[in-house]
């Protein structure tokens, strides 16, 4: 069997700072913290999700130099993964502070490091080979320096290199020129529920009508490559897709049902696998069905880097 393609990391890596807290403080005022927890999170829970299918990973965007570039370079050397990504000497790479409340609802403030300033010569010292699958980020395309670099970067990339897009959930705050770059270049553009009612202009669509919005407003705007794979993640119900070597076939993938403690990280899980199991070329079925498995894996267990390894997984019911 043929050695697995590389996965190319762009989606920029930065700290978590976790606060649980009894509520939100008033306006100038304090609460005292229950637990706090310090975790590399951002690009690296797709990229740990990839290195743990066995699967070569790089990353290859900018990190920073002082404590929390360490906390980076040590979490991913710890997960099998390369670095290839410059370390920018003007500043270190940034933080999230998530305060939580005991409901599980989350309130962040973020603060950008030099992972948010990628460059063209960050870009310059990314070599992809052919059958390699970069995994661009929808957050990094809003970022007013990395955003139109990245932009112009993917744009030029030869077609033999396959691009992987996640929006994220504030796709329709992406300026359009730089969607519409990126999205033209996609092998695999990969969205949850809320962000494909959002990019498909359909808030109350759902299923195949969901992706068939989708596919149709891209479409429209000539931004979609009909070899493009459309995959919209429905959370417990699995996924659907289209395009791509599906064709115009539309494929609803269902997931195993599990009692979820903590969904944070599950669309990077499912992302990362879906990548891996593509860069051993398996058929895009067998492949969503994989990245449903990890996915439902990944939401028994806390935190937001739970994907698990190759090990874990086992072939579904009838597989082959």
């Amino acid at each position: 069997m043929a050695e697995p393609a590389r996965v190319v990391c762009l989606g920029s890596i930065l700290v978590d700072i976790a606060v649980d807290v009894p509520a939100l403080p008033e306006r100038g005022g304090d609460v005292l913290a229950a637990g706090t927890r310090t975790v590399v999170g951002g690009g690296f829970n797709l990229a740990a999700a990839v290195a743990r299918q066995d699967v070569p990973c790089s990353y290859a965007a900018p990190h920073g130099t002082g404590r929390h570039g360490d906390l980076v370079r040590a979490a991913l050397a710890a997960e099998g993964i390369t670095v290839t990504g410059r370390q920018r000497g003007d500043g270190d790479t940034g933080f999230c502070v998530a305060l939580i409340e005991p409901d599980g609802e989350r309130t962040f403030v973020t603060a950008p490091g030099v992972e948010a300033a990628l460059t063209p010569d960050d870009l310059a010292t990314v070599r992809c080979a052919p059958g390699d699958i970069v995994a661009v980020s929808g957050y990094d395309l809003l970022y007013p320096g990395s955003g139109p670099a990245l932009a112009a970067w993917a744009a030029a990339l030869p077609d033999q290199v396959r691009v992987a897009f996640d929006p994220g959930p504030l796709v329709l705050d992406i300026p359009a020129d730089r969607l519409a770059a990126v999205l033209a270049t996609v092998s695999v553009l990969t969205l949850n529920q809320r962000e494909a009612r959002l990019l498909g202009a359909a808030p109350d669509a759902d299923g195949p009508a969901l992706l068939a919005a989708v596919r149709s407003a891209l479409s429209a705007a000539s931004v979609l490559r009909p070899a493009a794979v459309l995959v919209v993640r429905e959370g417990a119900a699995g996924c659907l897709a289209t395009g791509g070597d599906l064709g115009e076939r539309v494929v609803t993938v269902p997931a195993p049902r599990v009692r979820a403690v903590d969904t944070t990280g599950a669309g990077d899980t499912h992302t990362g696998v879906l990548l891996a199991e593509l860069a051993r070329r398996r058929p895009v079925e067998d492949a969503l069905d994989t990245a449903n498995r990890a996915a439902a894996i990944s939401v028994t267990r806390v935190g937001p880097a739970t994907a698990p390894r190759r090990a874990e997984l086992r072939p579904a019911p009838g597989a082959v």
